[in-house]
């Protein structure tokens, strides 16, 4: 099983941020409203309108993405891949309803909105959002690779970013730990 490095990570979310920070401090100040307010206290509309802003902070990854190495894509993916299932958890998933695919759009979201978003989400899953999705965002470094080299890169993590995979979010679903 390979696990993503810390440098891996540390250029994962600084990738991210990168893609955010051309939005202004406008979409900033929404960002920083979701981290920032109490568990369980609605934000929808924030949530709505960062959604808004999304196609072009996933243009801009794309765009660095294109540059990259095989090499590059493939531990970028295994990070987000490692992120999306961390948080594969009943108790996230209480929170954000929906169906499998619709589970697994809603972890894009919380991980598309940046590291703090997506730690805050993992230590008290009340601060995720109901019914906020980023579908593009859970295989684009995947894409990109795909895109580039012809085929999906081989994360080699030995985990699935797929929903109700992660054993120890789902104990009373009996799924096999791999990870």
């Amino acid at each position: 099983m390979i696990l993503p490095t810390a440098a891996e990570e540390a250029r994962f979310w600084a990738l991210l941020e990168n893609a955010w920070a051309g939005r202004g401090p406008e979409v900033a100040a929404l960002r920083r409203a979701l981290v920032e307010r109490a568990p369980g206290e609605d934000a929808f509309d924030e949530a709505a309108q960062l959604e808004e802003h999304l196609d072009r902070v996933l243009e801009a990854l794309r765009a660095v993405a294109a540059d990259l190495s095989a090499e590059e894509l493939t531990a970028l993916d295994r990070v987000a891949e490692r992120k999306l299932h961390e948080i594969d958890r009943a108790d996230v998933h209480e929170v954000t309803d929906g169906s499998d695919d619709g589970f697994l759009y809603a972890r894009g979201f919380v991980l598309a909105m940046g590291r703090e978003f997506y730690e805050a989400v993992a230590r008290d899953p009340r601060m995720a959002i109901e019914d906020a999705e980023a579908e593009a965002f859970c295989y684009l470094f995947a894409h990109a690779h795909a895109d580039r080299f012809g085929d999906f890169p081989e994360t080699g993590s030995g985990i699935s970013r797929e929903s109700c995979s992660n054993a120890a979010g789902w104990p009373d679903l009996g799924v096999p730990s791999n990870a």
